[in-house]
């Protein structure tokens, strides 16, 4: 009987105790397991045509989930907000393991590990667009807008100096990922006040996790459905697939840097049409505190498709030999540092 009491008494202390500490906020929160080895590399795909005013666009990345990495394909959102920019997630070594570090939305881009994800978002910063007055505007250089229907654009064809190595690699840190450290810039995008991905970008991510062939075990780097014009949609027009061969897709070659401090980037994510209009860049460039004014990656095989000037349609509704193995674990999703889902301040 004195046994049960003192068993007794010892759980009633611990429930005390437990409901005494202070709850965690959801920026606290991390769960899932440590990923040992780095996502295969980040496939070539074309830019689908921008399906209306405000889209912004964002890229497709590896997510993980049921023992495998998949692909999630990019694709045109609408911001939650007016004035608020994406912040692309992103794969970064620490701890011994891969950990993905959740996208944001926020009023300036944040650091995304250095990783060179193309059409404006070539390391650091973004140059696909800015906000001008509460509308967003398309640098038609990068990005693939039907100018005939969308008619806020500008065009920015401005080389920056590149001394790092084009790659494909999708992680920061570890063996053979981006060395890319926060510039001050990026550490003060990281203190603003964010806004969690939105309802259509979560559908898309959990569809995406469905569909087998999205699996880098099936696909093998190359996903049959890279990017999409709308969230979610998975087939009919505005679908484009990776395209070329991957050598070794996951094992992307190295991000170490070179001296090509000297040499222009030569900027072929852009479509057909901005290659012509080189000449008119300086005159129709506006200014973007958002754009970055220091080195970065361009993704040069990551060009747009040529924007269909001919018809407005909408697209129709839808929907590596290659074994990551986990650290051991109780937990069965990737680790992730979530942000805040707090409302930017007005």
């Amino acid at each position: 009987m004195i046994r049960l009491t003192k068993i007794a008494t010892l759980l009633l202390v611990l429930v005390l105790t437990t409901l005494a500490m202070p709850p965690a906020s959801p920026a606290q929160i991390s769960v899932g397991i440590g990923i040992h080895i780095g996502p295969p590399a980040l496939p070539v795909y074309v830019q689908p045509v921008c399906p209306g005013v405000g889209y912004i666009w964002t890229p497709g990345y590896w997510a993980y989930g049921d023992d495998d990495y998949y692909w999630v394909p990019g694709t045109w959102v609408l911001a939650p907000t007016p004035g608020l920019l994406w912040t692309p997630g992103y794969w970064g070594w620490g701890g011994g393991v891969y950990v993905w570090h959740v996208g944001y939305w926020g009023p300036h881009v944040g650091f995304y590990g250095g990783i060179n994800y193309g059409f404006g978002y070539g390391g650091v910063g973004f140059y696909g667009g800015e906000w001008r007055g509460g509308v967003y505007h398309y640098n038609t250089s990068v990005t693939n807008v039907n100018t005939t229907v969308i008619h806020n654009t500008y065009v920015n064809n401005t080389v920056i100096n590149n001394n790092t190595t084009i790659n494909r690699v999708s992680y920061n840190g570890g063996t053979g990922g981006t060395t890319a450290q926060p510039t001050r810039a990026e550490q003060a995008a990281e203190r603003e006040h964010h806004i969690a991905p939105t309802a259509m970008q979560t559908q898309h991510q959990h569809a995406a996790s469905l569909d087998r062939s999205f699996r880098s075990s099936v696909n093998h780097g190359q996903p049959a459905v890279a990017a999409s014009a709308r969230p979610g949609v998975f087939h009919g027009s505005g679908v484009v697939a990776a395209r070329g061969n991957v050598t070794n897709a996951n094992r992307p070659s190295s991000a170490s840097t070179t001296n090509n401090a000297n040499k222009p980037v030569v900027h072929n994510d852009r479509p057909p049409s901005a290659m012509n209009n080189r000449a008119s860049a300086s005159a129709n460039t506006g200014s973007n505190g958002n754009r970055p004014s220091g080195n970065y990656n361009d993704h040069s095989s990551n060009r747009p498709a040529p924007a269909n000037t001919s018809s407005s349609r909408q697209p129709q509704h839808a929907q590596s030999s290659y074994h990551p193995q986990p650290a051991h674990s109780t937990e069965s999703r990737p680790r992730e540092e979530s942000h805040e889902n707090k409302e930017p301040k007005h």
